[in-house]
């Protein structure tokens, strides 16, 4: 792979100009298809082959407007007054008419014929059904009806505007998106001390991302593109599509600082450095596409559609980098004598000062990789007790996780939903913002025994517990169906009302023989209750899938048994001190008002899946980028304590700088006023956060230096099974320019344990041991 890699970054090095006009002719293609064909984002959940699934498809045909969008105009009389009062019957009743007139409405419903009028009859609610879907309801219809709420104002009432046409919050680029990319700027500052390879760094970066924005908001017209999809596949291609474009470009500077020719260090950047970024893309695009065996359309177009952003952030780092880089030729070097130049003089002075070293293995200037290295080995076993207490500590609250789908109660409180959704509870109770629509049909397709079949389902479902109302059974066009209204006595994501649902279904065969009617729960509160048990049910096998993938594709990697054990345990600590932290305060409000957290209650449904799948390939990506550093020493050398900290000498510096981009980036959406994207952002950022300065910069040295030699050790018999991957381009260091032409299968086996010949179950006692003794 290395050696395609080189010929790769050659050839886009010569044809630069091609290279680059490629891209950007394709991303002009796209916008030019986004904004001729654009379609609307979907923000529906469905689950298919579900019961309640299965039965709002049918209520769509036979009652559209009980399974299409809705909107809710709350009325609330002045202190002292009510709404039945003379002057706002009247004012509600020009808003029923202005309502009405609304495009798009299928039925306004007014308070005095439904009911819902509150018991101290300050309240009023305004029925709005809607026979589409949230997706096909256009904008001028929501503020026709928001203009009807707010003409009755002038009488002196309150109104505010909710229900599920406020779902969708589409996809909004802020301040704190900008702020977010402006630090990660200022951070390539720092990390190359240049603002022309900062620069350079992020415009690969921004046409990466704007191209994997435009492909996916092209496929809008034909496929149901979620507006979370399109926020995550953003937050995630800026994120990694900057920290792949830093780590190929690190390498091209520290190369050329030691005088290679700009077009070789540049194909020797994306052949080494490009390699583990094509490894870590791989692993990343491979967890999110899983997604999809789920079975949830939502969650697979969002996992599909972050795979592709990741993809496209790899394409851009192998190919239009090299040939940006093209352009700046030579200048990109560091310049004699600044912290960048020396910095690279003293990588170069330690790859040539083998066996020049004191016990301590000391080269050149101590950089801050090695001096923090040098620290976390000092005492490794109290550093590993130290790192383990405190992850395992923030995981605890993670045993309390409680997963569900967010609705109206989750905006934020300024917000006309979230006062339509607070007041809709406090006068009427949390359950009549989570109605259950139970479906009765009939094997005799007549109405009369539809309705007296329904008459007795309603009575049976008013004896369950946590029922609080039922309403009376509404015909459809299909004389055999009729539609059950229940309002339970606890809100939309109580664990309550998740065992109503369940109560119903378990009822279901007792009704149908007393009956002779089939139920069937639906409605928006029992789909999500059913996409967040569907993803519960799913955590523990993807993580096992995850768990195992990593341990294999990183014993391959760095041939050893210690290091996957070791990385899947930090990686499971991440996973779990991050949904700890999550639990704290999205579930349980703990800093809820510092953080301007609106809501406490139970964590998106699909949170933990994505985390555990960006967390993997980044996890991966600072595993191999950091630790394959230490296998060349270890290689080299054969010391293993002091692999370690030569190893981490340099790559520390890139992984931090990684991190904290990826942090800024993740963190820069967490302002925003979405339910389902604060968050994954905070999951996110606190995730990379953890992982990359907890787990793989303290506990990964401290766990190999513990291990020592049994840290590189494989087994023979598994090390002839297991296949060569060239991940840090060990190829093309070895052979001379002449020889990169042709591919090289080379093992990362340490050249000093190849020397000797070592028995199937040795240990390293086959190995070249120093005069000091082992290290």
């Amino acid at each position: 792979m290395a050696v395609l890699l080189h010929r790769l970054g050659h050839s886009a090095y010569r044809h630069r100009k091609l290279v680059l006009g490629i891209w950007l002719f394709v991303l002009a293609a796209l916008i030019t298809c986004v904004s001729v064909f654009g379609g609307k984002l979907d923000d529906r959940f469905s689950v298919p082959g579900t019961e309640s699934q299965r039965a709002l498809d049918s209520l769509s045909k036979t009652l559209p407007e009980a399974s299409g969008a809705s909107a809710q105009i709350v009325f609330t009389a002045p202190e002292g007054r009510q709404v039945t009062e003379a002057p706002y019957t009247a004012a509600i009743a020009e808003a029923v008419a202005e309502a009405e007139r609304a495009p798009q409405v299928g039925e306004v419903v007014d308070p005095q014929a439904s009911g819902a009028v509150s018991a101290d009859r300050t309240t009023a609610i305004v029925q709005v059904q809607y026979p589409v879907q949230i997706a096909e309801v256009r904008t001028s219809s929501v503020d026709a009806i928001e203009d009807a709420a707010r003409a009755a104002e002038t009488d002196g009432l309150r109104t505010s505007v909710g229900g599920s046409v406020f779902s969708s919050k589409g996809v909004h680029i802020g301040p704190s998106e900008i702020i977010g990319v402006a630090v990660a700027l200022l951070v390539l500052v720092v990390t190359f001390g240049s603002l022309l390879a900062a620069g350079m760094a992020l415009l690969p970066a921004l046409i990466g991302v704007a191209l994997g924005l435009a492909g996916l908001l092209a496929l809008a017209p034909a496929v149901s593109i979620s507006s979370t999809a399109v926020t995550l596949a953003l937050m995630l291609g800026l994120a990694v599509g900057i920290d792949y474009v830093l780590f190929i470009l690190s390498r091209h500077r520290q190369q050329l600082a030691r005088g290679t020719d700009p077009k070789e260090s540049v194909a020797l950047a994306v052949g080494t450095a490009g390699s583990a970024v094509v490894f870590a893309g791989v692993t990343v695009i491979i967890a999110l596409a899983a997604l999809s065996v789920i079975g949830i359309p939502f969650l697979t177009t969002m996992g599909l559609g972050a795979a592709g952003a990741v993809l496209i952030a790899v394409l851009a780092a192998i190919t239009l980098v090299p040939a940006v880089a093209g352009f700046a030729g030579s200048r990109l070097a560091p310049k004699p004598g600044s912290r960048a130049g020396r910095r690279a003089a003293d990588a170069d002075g330690s790859a040539d000062a083998e066996g020049a070293s004191d016990a301590e293995g000391s080269i050149g200037r101590a950089t801050m990789g090695t001096r923090w290295t040098k620290w976390v080995i000092a005492k490794p076993l109290l550093t590993v007790l130290a790192v383990a207490g405190i992850l395992v500590t923030l995981t605890l609250p993670a045993m309390d996780l409680r997963l569900a789908l967010p609705d109206n109660g989750s905006a934020p409180h300024a917000s006309t939903e979230r006062q339509a959704y607070d007041t809709i509870s406090d006068k009427f109770g949390p359950g009549f913002n989570g109605p259950l629509l139970v479906l009765v049909e009939t094997n005799n397709g007549t109405a009369a025994t539809s309705s007296q079949a329904g008459a007795q389902v309603a009575q049976k479902l008013g004896t369950l517990k946590n029922v609080k109302a039922v309403l009376p059974p509404q015909p459809t066009s299909d004389p055999a169906q009729s539609v059950i209204t229940v309002l339970p006595a606890s809100g939309p994501d109580s664990v309550r009302t998740d065992q109503l649902v369940r109560d119903i279904r378990e009822a279901a065969p007792g009704i149908h023989d007393t009956t002779g009617a089939t139920v069937a729960v639906t409605g928006t509160t029992a789909v999500n209750i059913d996409v967040s048990n569907r993803l519960s049910d799913s955590l523990l096998p993807f993580v096992a899938i995850v768990v195992g993938l990593s341990l294999l594709l990183l014993m391959i990697v760095f041939r050893s048994l210690v290091i996957p054990v070791k990385a899947a345990v930090g990686f499971l600590l991440s996973v779990g001190a991050s949904l700890g932290l999550v639990v704290a305060v999205f579930q349980w409000g703990w800093l809820a008002d510092v953080l301007d957290v609106p809501h406490s209650g139970p964590v998106v449904s699909f949170l933990p899946i994505i985390l555990i799948g960006v967390l993997f390939g980044l996890a991966m990506d600072y595993e191999v980028f950091l630790v394959s550093g230490m296998r060349e020493e270890w290689a080299h050398t054969g010391r293993a304590r002091q692999s370690v900290v030569d190893g981490a000498r340099h790559s520390v510096r890139v992984v931090t700088a990684a991190a904290l981009i990826m942090f800024t980036v993740f963190a820069g959406f967490f302002p925003l006023d979405d339910a389902l994207i604060k968050p994954i952002a905070f999951a996110l950022a606190v995730g990379v956060a953890i992982d990359a300065f907890a787990v793989r910069m303290t506990l990964v040295p401290a766990v190999l230096a513990l291990a020592g030699r049994g840290a590189w050790w494989l087994p023979a018999w598994l090390d002839r099974i297991l296949p060569d991957l060239d991940v840090e381009g060990s190829s093309l260091r070895k052979a001379g320019p002449a020889d990169r032409t042709e591919p090289e299968r080379v093992s990362l086996e340490p050249t000093h344990a190849r020397a000797t010949p070592m028995d199937s179950t040795t240990t390293g006692r086959g190995e070249r041991r120093e005069a000091s003794g082992s290290r």
